[in-house]
Formats: structure tokens, sequence, C-alpha cells
């Protein structure tokens, strides 16, 4: 283990905490605006949630992943040459992003569809992001050449 702090990995946790902190909370306001339905004195709260911290979370994740792309490509390695990875994370990012500083005024008139996709949206960046090796320029389908054995003559 290196003890080691470095900013890369700083940033990387940072942005990691900013995404669950911002999904965390993303399901909290899809779940409280459920319960504003039966109850006057919770009404707006799931929009004031959303606007105050699930977008705010969202934002500081994408200033941290831009950070972080800065560093990595300064550091020589390029995230965008090994397949599609990146390019699919990139486009449900920018979806996510677009859809979040939308949400606040669904919620505040009732409806919950973008909170819905938000969340799911998260979750399909979250598997883009562990199985990255699904989305590789060659495909992951093409079985390996099966390798000859040898034959050994009995000795004798």
């Amino acid at each position: 283990m290196n003890p080691k702090l470095e900013t890369v990995n700083l940033i990387r946790w940072f942005h990691f905490l900013a995404m669950s902190f911002g999904s965390g909370a993303a399901v909290v306001a899809l779940l409280l605006s459920g319960f504003e339905e039966g109850r006057e004195d919770l009404r707006g709260l799931a929009a004031t949630v959303w606007a105050k911290v699930v977008t705010w979370a969202f934002r500081l994740a994408l200033l941290a992943g831009i950070a972080l792309l800065v560093l990595v490509i300064q550091a020589g390695q390029n995230p965008f040459k090994f397949g599609h990875y990146f390019h699919l994370k990139l486009l449900l990012v920018f979806i996510l992003l677009g859809l979040s500083e939308m949400t606040p005024k669904a919620l505040a008139a009732g409806r919950r569809g973008s909170a819905l996709l938000v969340v799911v949206l998260f979750m399909a960046i979250g598997f883009t992001v562990f199985n990255k090796g699904l989305f590789r320029k060659e495909s992951p389908l093409v079985a390996p050449e099966p390798v000859a054995a040898a034959t050994v003559a009995p000795a004798g």
C-alpha cells in the first residue's frame, strides 16, 4: 500500500464521494416527493432538497471529474484512446446533469419522472464504469485461438 497522498487519488475520491452523495440525496428526494402528496406541510420539500443538495453534489462531481481528466492527460494517459467506455460515460453524465438541473421544477410541479430517470442514469453510469471491459474496441466475445497440444513420443 502506498501511503503517499497523490493529487489524482484525492480528486478521484472526492469525485466518487460527490457522486455518491448526490445519488443518495436523489433517492431521498424521490422518496420525499411520494410523501408530499398526502401532506401539505411537506409540499415543496423534495424540490428544495434536490436544488440544494443533489444539484450541487453533481456540479461538484463534474468539476472534480474535469480536474481529474486534466491531471490524467497531463500525466501522459489518454482515457479516450481505449475503447468507447469513456465516450459512453461522458454522454450519460451530460444527460444526467441536464436532467438534474431540470428536476427541481418538475418535483415542485409534482412530476417525478425526471428524478427517477436521474437515479436510473446514475446506475447506468456505475455499470459503465465498473464494466469498462465490455466497451473495448475489439470484441470481448471472440474466443481466443486454441493452443495446439504438443505430443510427446514415448521414450524407448
